[in-house]
């Protein structure tokens, strides 16, 4: 059976409820087969935290990925270390974890220092929708830190302003209605409109 073969049988037992399957390949050398079966364990509602854990320490940037992506229904496992993974994605899979998760003080501060000091803007720009998601008076420096970095951070940050208030807020959107960059100017306009609308 080819490697190809050997993944889609694993994908299927995902669709099949074959549990059994999905967890023999957990330990398959191919890494991307590796992956598959944690993602068939959960598409049946049997992944469990060990095999999360196991995941976010595996060699491969593919199953760490995978892993850290699953990890939201595992809010006690410790994910935020993988924002400084070795590969960009694992990094960028984890801030969007943390923003989907409830927020535990350790992760939201995790989140700030990488939105400000990250090397790779793609993990910042991460960290900022995480922050804006969480929506953590905390995190606001850093989202006002992210509307003066890059263009793509620039635009995520704008709209990770949507739940919070303030001076600081606004004159954050009114100087992104003059960004060089027409999408942050774009995103600015969508948020100042309704707040500036006085409603029915």
């Amino acid at each position: 059976m080819s490697r190809h073969d050997e993944r889609f049988t694993v994908i299927e037992a995902g669709f099949r409820g074959d549990e059994p399957a999905a967890r023999a390949a957990l330990s398959h050398d191919d890494a991307k087969i590796r992956a598959s079966a944690v993602r068939a364990l959960a598409r049946m509602g049997s992944l469990r935290e060990d095999d999360v854990s196991t995941g976010l320490a595996d060699t491969s940037h593919d199953v760490r990925r995978t892993a850290v992506e699953l990890a939201v229904g595992f809010p006690d496992l410790a994910v935020h270390r993988h924002l400084h993974d070795a590969d960009v994605f694992v990094a960028e899979m984890t801030a969007w974890c943390l923003g989907e998760r409830n927020g535990a003080d350790h992760e939201v501060s995790a989140l700030i220092d990488v939105a400000m000091t990250h090397p790779e803007a793609v993990v910042r720009e991460a960290a900022v929708a995480a922050l804006g998601s969480l929506g953590d008076a905390r995190g606001l420096p850093a989202i006002l830190h992210g509307c003066t970095d890059k263009p793509a951070v620039r635009r995520r940050a704008v709209l990770a302003l949507a739940p919070f208030e303030g001076p600081e807020v606004d004159a954050a959107l009114e100087t992104a209605l003059a960004d060089r960059d027409w999408q942050v100017r774009q995103n600015a306009e969508i948020l100042i409109s309704p707040r500036g609308s006085s409603g029915p």
